[in-house]
């Protein structure tokens, strides 16, 4: 498996990772080259529940589902921990569950719970002190020293750009790998950001978010290391549900859109069947 902290740190290219929610879609992105990936606690929460990231899922459902992701792939996983569901203790414990699944990194964020998307309204923060507990306790629990942490803090929404810099910079002080300071409303927000804070940094691509689309290139001269498209797969997923969905509904079959789907010899080669029938064979009399 490829080493995420020498993927972050690298001076020629950032690290563009799109964020998962199931096993088939992380098979898919390896798939298709992806160096690392991310699951998602908004499709987690979406996908398990059909409910928003409104705080409902727990620190047992982001295990078995990284569980499950970090069974099916070959690269670096890094895993939406939320607030870290519960005090310094219930982090630590996590942290090591995590690393025992085999996850390459986390990110844990510094909402008051129950959180929310960093994008939606109503969000609140805790004391940056409460929060330095939980990170510690993530840091120390760290068995691989290349298990990366990255603290992000939600603080612009609630106390402003410069609250959220401080807080940034303050977390990478007490040992935080990567600093993400979520949702700036623009691009001259995001240049501040990148000027103020010496520590690799993630750009959150939501399409509809609240933070402007901008290239990989442009970012990665601003400071961002990682790239993240969190919700792309999830969105592009829901909108071919739709489709295909609405058109079954109405005509009573597919087949006007057999071609906007993949085939079955396809989706069997996505999932491996050739590799099981093998070892299928091997042990039939």
């Amino acid at each position: 498996m490829k080493n995420l902290r020498k993927l972050i740190n690298n001076k020629t290219k950032p690290l563009v990772i799109p964020g998962v929610y199931d096993a088939i879609g992380a098979k898919i992105a390896q798939k298709v080259g992806f160096d690392a990936m991310f699951q998602t606690g908004y499709g987690t929460s979406a996908t398990l529940l059909g409910m928003p990231d409104y705080g409902f899922i727990g620190a047992a459902e982001t295990l078995d589902n990284a569980r499950r992701i970090s069974n099916a792939i070959s690269v670096p996983l890094i895993v939406d921990i939320d607030t870290g569901y519960g005090n310094a203790l219930t982090v630590r414990k996590l942290i090591q569950e995590l690393q025992g699944a085999g996850v390459s990194g986390v990110f844990l964020e510094d909402q008051k719970w129950p959180k929310r998307c960093g994008h939606m309204k109503g969000k609140d923060v805790i004391p940056k002190e409460e929060y330095a507990e939980k990170l510690q306790s993530a840091i120390d629990a760290k068995s691989n020293k290349d298990f990366i942490i990255v603290a992000r803090t939600d603080a612009r929404a609630t106390e402003g750009l410069d609250k959220a810099i401080e807080r940034g910079n303050y977390y990478k002080k007490l040992g935080a790998d990567v600093i993400f300071v979520e949702a700036p409303k623009s691009l001259d927000e995001m240049k501040k950001i990148g000027k103020s804070i010496n520590a690799p940094l993630v750009a959150n691509m939501i399409e509809g978010g609240a933070t402007p689309i901008n290239s990989a290139a442009k970012l990665n001269k601003m400071g961002y290391k990682i790239i993240l498209y969190p919700l792309s797969i999830l969105y592009a997923n829901t909108f071919a549900t739709l489709k295909i969905l609405h058109e079954l509904k109405n005509k009573g079959t597919t087949m006007k859109l057999k071609n906007n789907l993949v085939r079955f010899n396809q989706f069997n080669d996505i999932v491996e069947l050739s590799k099981y029938s093998k070892i299928e064979k091997k042990y039939s009399k």
